[in-house]
């Protein structure tokens, strides 16, 4: 290297380094001021992140929760996580656990199957009830009670239709629909269903909900990178869900080529038809999946399981022994008495015959006519010294449907919404009063769920069946001078309803019945209310009223002497 070279490497270095002392002076300096501020005992640091890089105990000197020196929380750090990494990374275990338990666990089982009969029932019941006054800017009741005959009448004979056209397999009609939809929320904490248009004939509509597998809810791979996509999900800037991106085949069903292809469906369609619909409560913000309610008690589940099994076995096992022989001699000495210590297990069992009936014929005989020694008839053996002869009750166990069970049990009844006495079918410990009183928390719990779910789920098949019957002109009511489906908050105006699900039900028929009128004399409910309590509709009992009452009148005329 020449002259000129060495002395152009050199100006580099001498940059170069006063480059990096002129950084570490404005880090000094920085570093000063922050010491500065923080060493001033009158400066407080409000940033709970610097504190606790800096070991500050802030929360923890104000809440006993959050100490770091407690005995019993010193140990307890759980990790600060945003909602999508507490759920996703968990959520395929946790709702295959769900699921298994559902399988195996009789009283998970009974549960989940509680919430669908306490919601939905056998029959899920349109109550229209549109908002004329969004519609026509006044009440308009004569064309309320219009529309309301023709929807109600034709939505049901299509929805509950055993040719089952509201489900695209052909399966399910509404009511088993909205049941598989409850129950998919219980165990997978989520619902995903896809609105279908099919062709087929001989449909009238072509309007269909094909309900589909949490599990094929995923990510592509070419999309494991994008910030967007969270569990299958292409969520907008605001968190609003734009695309679905759904396998074409179950995970599992490896075999399949389907398995390993991706079909993204967008939320709507450009005119704004819903095509997706995903159904779970968002408990905290940017939460793309749901999580089911079960996962808090599975421990408790599966401890329940177990200790049930073990109960059962060991009373089976107490069963099958009428009687056992205890004896304080070691196994060593009795074997030496019998003939010595080397012995087969076949010698074993000729020395212990011989040794114990030889015993036995001679105690038989010098006791035969001993009255003592009879129970109705049963002789009792006279044993040899040092040995006990127990009798074993059949099925005699553990304490099954002890307290210690009963605790088990609330733990699920509490995951899952429900009572105990329901839960258990136990209600020797329960009075009126308290069975009152867990039946109203669970009618509270299940209405929640109701509106949520069901309520959803069943007015999304409803809204999507009308736009269909309204562009077909199947709906008379709805003249063509009428605001259009499309237009501001008309689709909400003419799709706003009620759904009449399981009744409530009754403990003292005669006490409950008096309240309802009395309700309804002091205005404080009305028949529609109290005929939903009961799972029916107020307007097809008033008309059943009405026929059998002219019905009474005619045979009433009949009858009458005379005439």
């Amino acid at each position: 290297m020449d002259g000129r070279g060495k002395a152009s490497s050199g100006i580099q270095q001498k940059v170069e380094l006063l480059k990096t002392i002129r950084y570490i002076r404005v880090v000094n300096k920085s570093l000063l001021k922050w010491i500065s501020f923080h060493s001033d005992p009158m400066t407080q640091i409000y940033d709970s992140e610097t504190a606790e890089l800096l070991g500050y105990g802030i929360a923890g000197d104000a809440y006993d929760g959050a100490s770091r020196f407690s005995k019993e929380l010193a140990s307890y750090s759980p990790m600060i996580r945003s909602a999508d990494a507490d759920i996703l990374p968990a959520k395929r275990i946790a709702d295959a656990r769900t699921r298994d338990t559902v399988r195996n666990d009789a009283y998970v089982a009974s549960g989940a199957t509680l919430r669908k009969d306490n919601i939905v029932g056998s029959y899920y019941m349109l109550n229209a009830k549109p908002v004329t006054t969004v519609l026509f800017g006044k009440e308009d009741d004569k064309w309320e009670d219009e529309f309301q005959e023709e929807v109600e009448e034709k939505f049901g004979l299509w929805a509950e239709s055993f040719e089952n056209w509201p489900d695209a397999s052909r399966i399910n009609t509404l009511t088993g629909l909205v049941r598989m939809a409850v129950d998919h929320h219980t165990v997978q904490g989520e619902v995903l269903a896809a609105a279908e248009w099919l062709r087929d004939q001989p449909r009238m509509f072509s309007t269909a909900i094909q309900m589909i597998d949490v599990d094929r809810l995923s990510t592509p791979p070419e999309f494991s990178g994008d910030t967007q996509v969270r569990g299958g999900v292409r969520r907008n800037q605001y968190g609003a869900p734009q695309v679905y991106y759904v396998r074409m085949a179950h995970p599992s069903d490896w075999m399949s080529p389907d398995s390993y292809k991706w079909k993204p469906v967008d939320i709507r369609k450009p005119w704004g038809r819903l095509q997706m619909l995903h159904i779970y409560e968002q408990l905290r913000p940017d939460q793309s999946r749901g999580m089911s309610a079960m996962v808090a008690a599975l421990s408790e589940m599966k401890m329940t399981k177990n200790f049930r099994k073990m109960v059962l076995q060991n009373a089976v096992l107490n069963a099958t022994y009428a009687a056992t022989i205890e004896s304080e001699l070691p196994t060593e000495a009795i074997f030496a008495q019998l003939g010595g210590e080397s012995m087969t297990p076949e010698k074993i069992q000729e020395a212990l015959s011989g040794y114990m009936g030889g015993h036995y014929q001679t105690l038989d005989s010098y006791m035969a006519g001993a009255k003592n020694l009879h129970i109705d008839g049963v002789k009792i053996p006279h044993l040899p010294p040092g040995t006990k002869f127990k009798l074993q009750g059949a099925g005699q166990g553990g304490p099954l449907g002890s307290e210690f069970e009963q605790s088990l049990l609330r733990h699920i009844a509490a995951a899952l919404g429900v009572s105990y006495e329901q839960l258990s079918r136990d209600y020797t410990q329960t009075n009126y009063s308290s069975a009152r009183a867990a039946m109203n928390e669970t009618y509270k719990a299940m209405l929640s769920i109701k509106r949520m779910v069901a309520d959803r789920f069943a007015t999304t098949v409803y809204t999507l069946w009308l736009e269909e019957a309204l562009n077909k002109g199947e709906i008379t009511s709805v003249r063509r001078s009428m605001p259009s489906f499309y237009e501001k908050q008309f689709k909400e105006a003419y799709t706003a309803s009620d759904w009449v699900g399981a009744s409530r039900g009754q403990i003292d028929e005669l006490k409950e019945t008096q309240a309802a009128i009395l309700r309804i004399n002091n205005g404080l409910s009305d028949l529609e209310t109290e005929n939903a309590r009961l799972g029916a509709d107020w307007r097809k009992r008033m008309r059943q009223m009405k026929r059998e009452m002219e019905w009474k009148e005619f045979y009433n005329i009949l009858q009458r002497p005379g005439t």
